[in-house]
């Protein structure tokens, strides 16, 4: 007996066949774009409950998080770093380490040992027992005062994402994000870090003097009784999310062609480098330069709502993915040249190059 469905009936049984047979919609990349730009903001607003000041700053650790990289924050003592990392990891739902380093550090304080336990049989063997290394985001506090041997534990954790003892190698985990602090004055007891260690880190951040109504801010913050809670706003997959729509974001050839130009322009050895770069620079940027400056732009033109990256965005992010990267000869620390003027030199050489210039040096 076959049995007919009609009308109101039929149209009700065909949407819940549709419901119930369709799997769920994926989101659209404008709705990735939106709560990433959401997300962003507040995250930078509840860094902003406790530090004052330092807009540029904060951005740019955040920027760093989300391209991928790592940020070293150079500032005399008392200017809040320490405080602006530990406020970011309090706002991320992510496991969180911190290391003072100091001249007696050995490497196997930071990324663990392998030590001898007996099992409930009674045999022994050897254990690997982490390090602080092991953990998503990483405070390495006043990193030159530790020494090249010490520093250098931390190479192949910020590049390779993984840690080596005894032939075994040990993955941390993801997402793994260094932010360091080191102190630009003081020089005794301190061991500079090794420029191949500096090129590690994506961005290298100044952290300057509050202006006066920060500093007034500051003091009626930190001198009165007042309670601040830090509200958790990210979770460790959704910044890896976060990370993966970033490199999604496209460039426009004449975008990507000027970054390489600006990087190519702080090599001496460039036959059209400008004559400031000739005279000053030893070395220039090298690609991990490029990298840095192009996913700093994207994050930059994401956080803003832009889909595409603008060369504005690659003039605000040269600063912190250059001026690390760029090694002055003896007669630029002879004279002083500060490095963040001299960049913006540079950024000012490349763009003029006219369009058959950059056809021919890219080619």
């Amino acid at each position: 007996m076959m049995v007919q469905i009609r009308g109101r009936q039929a149209i009700k049984l065909g949407k819940e066949l549709r419901m119930s047979q369709s799997p769920t919609q994926p989101q659209t990349q404008e709705q990735r774009v939106q709560e990433f730009i959401a997300e962003f903001q507040q995250l930078r607003s509840e860094v902003r409950k406790v530090i004052v000041g330092h807009d540029d700053v904060v951005a740019h650790v955040l920027i760093a998080l989300f391209a991928g990289g790592h940020a070293l924050l150079e500032g005399v003592p008392g200017l809040g770093k320490t405080l602006l990392i530990k406020t970011l990891a309090e706002s991320l739902d992510l496991s969180f380490s911190r290391i003072q380093f100091t001249p007696d550090l050995m490497p196997g304080d930071i990324m663990g040992t392998n030590m001898i336990v007996e099992d409930e049989t009674g045999r022994k063997h050897f254990q690997f027992q982490r390090g602080p290394i092991f953990a998503h985001i990483l405070l390495a506090d006043e990193v030159n005062r530790a020494t090249p041997k010490t520093q250098s534990a931390l190479l192949e954790g910020m590049q390779e994402g993984a840690v080596t003892s005894s032939g075994t190698a040990h993955p941390l985990p993801q997402p793994f994000f260094v932010l360091a602090t080191q102190n630009p004055i003081e020089m005794e007891g301190t061991y500079p870090l090794p420029e191949a260690q500096l090129d590690r880190f994506l961005f290298k951040l100044r952290v300057q003097y509050p202006a006066l109504e920060d500093l007034t801010e500051i003091i009626d913050r930190t001198t009165q009784v007042r309670e601040v809670n830090v509200s958790r706003v990210m979770t460790g997959p959704r910044a890896l999310a976060f990370r993966e729509l970033v490199r999604e974001v496209p460039i426009a050839s004449h975008v990507r062609d000027l970054a390489a130009l600006i990087v190519l322009a702080s090599h001496p050895q460039w036959e059209r480098a400008p004559e400031q770069t000739r005279r000053f620079v030893r070395y220039g940027a090298s690609p991990r330069g490029a990298q840095a400056l192009v996913l700093g732009a994207k994050v930059r033109a994401l956080s803003e709502g832009r889909y595409n990256v603008s060369v504005e965005d690659l003039r605000a992010m040269a600063l912190p993915a250059l001026r690390h990267r760029i090694i002055l000869n003896f007669e630029g620390e002879a004279e002083g040249v500060d490095v963040d003027r001299l960049i913006a030199h540079i950024i000012e050489s490349a763009e003029n190059l006219s369009a058959a210039e950059k056809e021919v040096f890219l080619r």
